[in-house]
């Protein structure tokens, strides 16, 4: 045990007592050792990593045990036991990162109050309430009339707080899915060594003492400390501002910081700071009050709302003063001038309806609209295995115009199986001819090839259920040998691994060093060293200069051996087979000590086989890129397969059209830029790619104004999936650091999901587009109205109560917008090309739709103010008909917009706007509480909102107009561009995007070339037939005779 003197202490809020009380060791001196993580003398009081680890008893070659008192020498081989470790959580703590406190409801109904409006209008209705209060008790008020002077404050108070209350309960809602979300996003499994088993666990169960594999691509979340590895290089630039890659062992550099990635290499470590003791959990709690990410919809959205509430102060001010002025100028026509009472009832009055009118005119919903769409987009997408990691990509992906696919798990189903395999010089290609197979190849061959699987390999079989956990590819090789009746577990613990060269992309192979001890199998070249080294069979196959053949012995590989192995390799790859070549090499110590510690040794090596490797199509595939297609979504393969392979898989998939092009990631590099530009339109298929090829192809599309979304999977892919304008890393197979650099994690790996990505994207982005064309609608005509309406009539008061607007602005704000902004997907979504960048929010047809329906609401509200008397048979002069009237025309107004939500459903010139009504459950259940509410608000709404109940027929006959916003909206559509000219410029239209090449131009390209080809083919049939014929040759059907 160290001494707590004599070690450096940093002050950390952890409890240090209770770690020193159970463990040798306290969170502050593991804190220290990180903080200082170059300070070999601190590690050395410690005792070093052995020392650490005994300090925090575990033992680092089986990991921890179920309990303390754990005996290493016996293994834990039970399924069922559970890993508690509360001693180890209380001293060290949880391996998480507190997350910005919950905002609780009182705090979000105080934010949602915030607004200047809200607040003026509260204050205005606290003064109207005073001032009715007063005028019921004054000595002026009648005796026979009630006593309601306040209701119109309290009214107005009312109406604000539900205002307030809705949007911070639909707040609340929206945060707590958006917890969930990012909850469902941090966690990720791990790889630990527990009881001497490997296995995978969640990140969020990992505690300090626990033993952890590295590999290429992990994103390390606790702070660790090297046991053992090979050629670990980090890149600790998140954690320390640096952007070199530090290399990490055992004697230099031993620390290694949470928020590292690994880069390259293989390593066992020991967690010693997890949560928020760690040096990322430390960093992330400073960063805690950071401001909420806006998505650049959201910039659109809030920069169109402060121009509309521009406009609302404006119509406010301008109403405001000209009340003001008629006023004035009716006291003085009449010489008739106001008590300060009378006056100031007056100017409360006014001040009340300005307010009332900002508060409509205001777009307060447009930010939430959007927010809202966010929300449930990316919980619904969640459902189909997309995990939104920022959101403005599920907006960008909608209008999305390619899509770069990698093959493998993602077209694929990731379920690999050997199918075919070739031996010194015995292959099968089936199943039925496996089992003669395995009893006829030669026994050295294949001992090798079963070593060199089991060796040169990071999977491993899983505790719970024995399937193989770690790359698929390995995983298929694996489960081979043990159909073959070999244990690699056995393998694995009788050699002696020297080094590993994980694999790469740019070498596209791994290799693995081992130590020959009696164990391992012998070869006619047996030395003290063997490499043994699997990878991409083309490249492989020219890197060796032997092989085995058919009765074990290593020949010399000519080139027509060579050649003819590279005709297994293409015969397998146009079966859609995957292709990896196996081969080993024995070494001295001399040579294996002149290896160099980055570059894999990769001469003279002896070929020992080919090995084909299935992975079927995914269902749904090909459906999905004719979808794609259809939506005007360019779909590309890029992947690290053999060309072969990938263009059997992309005609098979429908990726691969006639015209299209398909070529290797170096044919394509080694272009010049034009001949990049001219390939790319056409270029369909890109294999034996590199990250660089990836970067190259996403770069160049966008340099063509496309929006390009990429899938990813490798450490090295995080350049190109940042780039992208949408990175898709994959969930399953993909490293943590691609999942870092992408937007959206594929869940399932799986192409279908991208489709449903796109379709989300579309629907957010439509979902706003309606919601707009409803509020921008409701306001102007809410707006006009209540200021003609003010300043027409006698009373100076507008037919539309403040009261009455503060519901219609519940309508048009909070209630469309999860009525609109919430729709279910539907097919009709990709039966559209995707838009251009520079398309606006608000086309021509919703500007059409906007000023007609707002023009129809005024004209008809305003007839019925001044005719309707004479239209519903009412007598003006008296006051309970002009109170009926009032309410009418309320209700006509409310039914109007409840009936143009419907036409809102539809932004197109469709006139179908009931489609998919049905499923689309919570659009029906808000329009039927609005119509409730507005039912409850007519009968027995009378004081608050100034209104007296209806009879049957005038609730028939006030429907009946708000009704007439259908006809209106289907008039409306049916309108040609060419009769409002002015509506159509390149700053409202929708124009669609338009590929350099698009497929159908592909389609009849390829049908002129073959045209073509068939003309020359006829007239060179013609050149031979009278060449033929000069020189007394007879034809027949192009066959020639003497």
């Amino acid at each position: 045990m160290i001494s707590s003197d004599t070690t450096p202490l940093l002050q950390h809020e952890s409890p240090a007592s209770s770690s020193k009380k159970h463990f040798g060791v306290t969170i502050d001196q593991l804190c220290a050792l990180v903080d200082d993580n170059h300070n070999p003398k601190l590690l050395t009081e410690l005792g070093g990593m052995m020392g650490i680890c005994q300090a925090l008893k575990v033992d680092p070659t089986v990991g921890l045990a179920p309990d303390e008192s754990f005996d290493p020498h016996y293994g834990i081989h039970n399924n069922d036991q559970q890993y508690h470790f509360s001693e180890r959580k209380e001293a060290f703590g949880y391996n998480e990162v507190p997350s910005v406190p919950e905002q609780t409801i009182l705090s979000l109904i105080w934010t949602a109050y915030n607004d200047q409006t809200l607040i003026m209008l509260s204050i205005a209705s606290l003064v109207s309430l005073v001032v009715g209060i007063w005028e019921d008790h004054s000595i002026n008020h009648p005796e026979d009339e009630p006593k309601v002077g306040w209701v119109d404050g309290v009214a107005i108070i009312v109406a604000v707080a539900v205002v307030v209350i809705t949007n911070a309960i639909n707040d609340y809602e929206k945060n707590k899915q958006f917890r969930k979300l990012t909850a469902k996003k941090e966690d990720r499994p791990v790889k630990v060594l527990r009881g001497g088993i490997s296995q995978q666990i969640q990140v969020c169960q990992v505690v300090v003492g626990d033993v952890l594999f590295l590999e290429p691509g992990d994103m390390v979340t606790v702070d660790c400390i090297y046991i053992e590895g090979h050629n670990l290089r980090c890149d600790e630039s998140t954690a320390t501002g640096e952007s070199c890659h530090v290399k990490k062992n055992a004697i230099d550099d031993c620390i290694i910081l949470s928020g590292s990635k690994i880069l390259q290499g293989v390593a066992k470590v020991v967690v010693i700071a997890v949560g928020e003791n760690s040096f990322y959990g430390r960093a992330m709690a400073l960063l805690r009050d950071a401001q909420t990410e806006h998505t650049p919809l959201q910039h659109k959205l809030n920069v169109l709302a402060d121009q509309i509430a521009k406009f609302g102060f404006a119509a406010a001010g301008l109403m405001f003063g000209v009340l003001l002025v008629k006023l004035l100028v009716l006291s003085i026509l009449q010489d008739h001038w106001l008590s300060t009472r009378e006056l100031l009832t007056e100017l409360v009055g006014i001040v009340i309806q300005a307010i009332t009118v900002i508060v409509v005119a205001v777009p307060e919903g447009l930010p939430m609209a959007v927010t809202l769409a966010l929300a449930f987009a990316t919980t619904e997408m969640l459902k189909d295995n997309n995990l939104v990691r920022h959101l403005s990509a599920c907006e960008t992906m909608g209008n999305a115009t390619a899509v770069c696919s990698d093959k493998t798990g993602t077209l694929t189903e990731n379920r690999m199986t050997v199918v075919s395999a070739a031996l010194a010089e015995l292959h099968f290609t089936n199943r039925v001819e496996f089992g003669a197979w395995r009893y006829n190849v030669h026994p050295v061959a294949l001992e090798l090839a079963v070593e060199g699987i089991a060796l040169n390999s990071t999977a491993f079989e899983g505790k719970e259920d024995g399937d193989f956990v770690g790359s698929t590819t390995e995983s298929a090789m694996l489960e081979f040998i043990k159909r073959l009746g070999y244990s690699y577990q056995e393998i694995r613990a009788s050699s002696k691994i020297m080094g590993v060269y994980p694999f790469s992309s740019e070498a596209k192979s791994m290799t693995t060093v081992i130590q020959m001890r009696e164990c391992n199998v012998v070869s006619s070249t047996r030395n003290e060293y063997r490499v043994y080294t699997k990878g991409a069979a083309e490249t492989i196959v020219q890197l060796c200069s032997h092989y085995i053949d058919a009765r074990g012995k290593i020949r010399p590989l000519s080139e027509e051996t060579r050649v003819q192995y590279q005709l297994l390799v293409n015969q397998y790859a146009q079966r859609s087979l995957r292709t990896l070549a196996l081969a080993y090499r024995d070494v001295n110590k001399k040579t294996y000590q002149g290896f160099h510690t980055d570059d894999p040794p990769l001469e003279d090596l002896v070929l020992l086989g080919i090995v084909g490797i299935q992975d079927p199509l995914r269902q749904g595939v090909i459906e999905s890129v004719q979808t794609f297609q259809r939506a005007g979504v360019f779909i590309r393969m890029i992947t690290g397969d053999n060309i072969e392979t990938a263009k059997a898989i992309a005609k098979e998939s429908g990726i691969l059209t006639s015209g299209g092009i398909a070529m290797t990631g170096p044919e394509f590099r080694a272009l010049s830029i034009d001949d990049q530009f001219r390939i790319i339109p056409r270029l369909q298929v890109l294999a034996r790619s590199s990250p660089i090829d990836k970067t190259l192809v996403v770069t160049r599309l966008q340099q063509l104004d496309e929006v390009v979304a990429i899938v990813g999977d490798g450490c090295n892919d995080g350049p190109a999936l940042k780039l992208a304008n949408v990175g898709f890393a994959m969930g399953v197979t993909g490293t943590e650091v691609a999942k870092e650099a992408s937007d959206i994690i594929l869940m399932d790996d799986n192409f279908n999901s991208i489709l449903q990505a796109l379709k989300w994207g579309r629907a957010v982005n439509d979902g706003v587009r309606k919601f707009l064309t409803f509020q921008l609608t409701v306001n102007i005509a809410a707006v006009v109205l209540s200021f003609v309406s003010a300043t027409a009539s006698e009373t100076s008061e507008s037919i539309l109560s403040a009261v009455q607007l503060l519901w219609v602005n519940m309508i048009m704000d909070t209630f469309a917008a999860l009525a609109l902004a919430t729709e279910p997907l539907s097919d009709e979504l990709v039966k559209r090309k995707p838009l251009c960048k520079r398309s606006g929010l608000i086309n021509w047809r919703m500007t059409r739709m906007i000023l007609g329906q707002a023009t129809f609401q005024i004209a008809i509200n305003l007839l019925l103010m001044y005719h309707g008397p004479a239209i519903f048979g009412l007598d003006n002069s008296l006051s309970e008909d002009r109170k009926v009237l009032r309410t009418m025309v309320f209700n006509v107004f409310v039914f109007m917009q409840v009936f143009n939500e419907l036409n809102c459903r539809r932004i197109d010139d469709q006139l179908n706007i009931l489609r998919g009504i049905a499923h689309d459950y919570l659009f029906l259940a808000i329009q039927a509480f609005v119509i409730v509410g507005q039912i409850l608000i007519i009968q027995y709404g009378g004081l608050a909102f100034k209104t007296v109940p209806l009879s049957m027929d005038q609730w028939i006959c006030t429907v009946a107009i708000g009704s007439l916003s259908i006809p209106a909206g289907i008039l409306i559509r049916l309108l040609p561009p060419d009769i409002m000219p002015w509506l159509w410029n390149h700053s409202n239209h929708d124009e669609e995007f338009k590929h350099t090449v698009s497929y159908a131009r592909l389609r009849w390209e390829s049908a002129m070339d073959y045209a073509f080809e068939l003309v020359r083919e006829k007239k060179k049939s013609r050149a031979v037939d009278d060449a033929a014929a000069a020189y007394g040759f007879i034809t027949s059907d192009s066959h020639y005779t003497l």
